[in-house]
């Protein structure tokens, strides 16, 4: 999913006005991507993946949702963060660089920027039109912290060369992101974090645990409707990737917890029959036929650890809310 040169580059020449520095490792084969995205759109049952979510009305709905009474994660992770700040920083670690996965808005690290006190710090994400006023609004707050934005896809590859030395480094991958990958997948990219991991560094992780599932389904069907159109946005973007006319207001919402896979489903569901073209693309939706544009994983605590040892990782700390309806790790 590239990004358009022109925009990029304008966004990285204005970081560099304000002494951030912005590298592009976008996938430099734009076919791929979108031979990717139509095989996937053809395929049967369809699927979308999420990383299409992210274009420039995708990341403000996204921050929406993330302020939701019913989307639990992203205050309980921040209560965590918030209350365990100072054992948090012990267990990882001063003055190290702090590499931050799926950095969005930069929120949560800014929780613990002044106490954990980097030497650097990396905002890594796929989408640069989130990271970068981010990036400039932490140069005003954080004078003399150096500064860098990622622009990759690191569920493709994780390239940071350049961005990071040879020094520690703790990576920081909050929001429970992990659980949009298949456990197989999860453990394939944190043990690519592994691999970048010298001595004195570590990962520190948020994941969201199995719980009643009415408070599930509640966190992904809200009552406004916000990640409704959160999900049928994704199909604006494929628009402009493909050149192809679908209509997102054709296709429904649906969301559900799968207790024996221990995974909320997104899904967009055609309403009526559908015939959607485009440059590439000539396929007809049945009414009622879905396409799958999301999962999310939920771990209990000892299947997570599991998972970080199986990765690599040793010494893992856990810290959780009252409800111990969250996680948050730290694992060297």
């Amino acid at each position: 999913m590239p990004k358009p040169a022109t925009t990029l580059h304008w966004i990285t020449e204005r970081a560099a006005r304000h002494g951030v520095t912005l590298l592009d490792r976008m996938d430099p084969d734009p076919e791929r991507e979108r031979s990717e995205l139509l095989a996937g759109i053809r395929a049967s049952p369809p699927t979308i993946a999420p990383k299409y979510f992210y274009d420039g009305l995708g990341c403000a709905l996204f921050e929406a949702i993330c302020e939701l009474p019913e989307y639990y994660p992203t205050r309980t992770e921040r209560g965590i963060l918030t209350t365990h700040r100072e054992e948090i920083v012990r267990a990882m670690g001063k003055r190290k660089q702090l590499v931050d996965l799926g950095a969005g808005d930069c929120a949560k690290a800014m929780l613990l920027l002044p106490a954990a006190q980097p030497r650097r710090y990396v905002a890594v994400d796929i989408a640069a039109a989130a990271i970068a006023p981010a990036l400039l609004r932490m140069a005003q707050a954080f004078p003399g912290l150096e500064l860098c934005g990622v622009v990759t896809d690191f569920s493709r590859r994780l390239d940071i060369a350049g961005a990071i030395d040879s020094g520690p480094v703790t990576f920081f991958y909050p929001g429970s992101s992990i659980g949009n990958f298949a456990p197989d997948e999860a453990l394939l990219l944190l043990c690519r974090v592994r691999e970048l991991c010298g001595p004195g560094s570590g990962l520190l992780i948020g994941a969201d645990t199995k719980k009643d599932p009415a408070l599930l389904h509640a966190a992904y069907n809200d009552s406004l409707g916000v990640t409704a159109a959160f999900n049928r946005n994704i199909l604006n973007h494929v628009n402009t990737v493909l050149a192809s006319n679908f209509d997102p207001s054709a296709f429904a919402h649906v969301a559900f917890y799968r207790e024996e896979l221990g995974r909320i489903e997104m899904h967009l569901e055609a309403r009526s029959r559908q015939c959607v073209s485009g440059d590439g693309i000539e396929r007809t939706f049945a009414a009622g036929e879905r396409i799958h544009t999301e999962n999310s994983y939920k771990y209990a605590p000892d299947e997570f650890e599991a998972l970080l040892r199986r990765a690599g990782f040793a010494e893992v700390r856990r810290w959780q809310d009252q409800a111990e309806g969250f996680g948050v790790y730290y694992a060297e």
